[in-house]
């Protein structure tokens, strides 16, 4: 695969990818992070085991972290370090109102961090008019196969 030079390269609003299993998602997430500038916020759809962490980890490895990539839901947030910078993983399921996440000052890690991945940040949308959404879903029959779309 060639580098993309912008995500729409890669990737256009209202395509749909099917990938097959979690080796996939995270070649994904790997070929995405170059058409990704520094400082992007990304946005995470999908049912639980829809895959979203699996593609996260596969967008943070290709920044050069090489330990476990695991899911935030308790904690909220994981900041893993990179040889580019940070990578924020924010998990937005358990949060009632994104108030919470600006109290625990979200916009100053985003600032600060190479890439920010948010599952579950609808109601952070607004607050990031430009940040692509994906939408990771189970196809029924198909196993470990995700459908991918891009929202936005």
């Amino acid at each position: 695969m060639t580098r993309a030079h912008t995500l729409a390269d890669l990737l256009q609003v209202g395509e749909v990818r099917h990938l097959q299993g979690p080796d996939e998602q995270r070649a994904l997430g790997a070929a995405l992070v170059p058409a990704l500038s520094p400082g992007a916020v990304l946005f995470l759809e999908g049912e639980l085991g829809a895959g979203k962490t699996t593609l996260t980890g596969g967008l943070i490895g290709a920044l050069g972290f090489d330990g476990p990539v695991t899911s935030p839901t308790y904690a909220l947030m994981h900041a893993y370090p990179t040889p580019s910078g940070r990578a924020l993983h924010v998990d937005a399921y358990r949060v009632r109102d994104v108030q919470e996440l600006y109290e625990m000052d979200l916009e100053d890690l985003i600032a600060d961090s190479r890439l920010s991945v948010i599952e579950w940040g609808e109601g952070l949308y607004a607050d990031y008019p430009d940040a692509p959404i994906l939408r990771l879903e189970h196809v029924e029959g198909l196993g470990e196969v995700r459908r991918l779309t891009r929202m936005r």
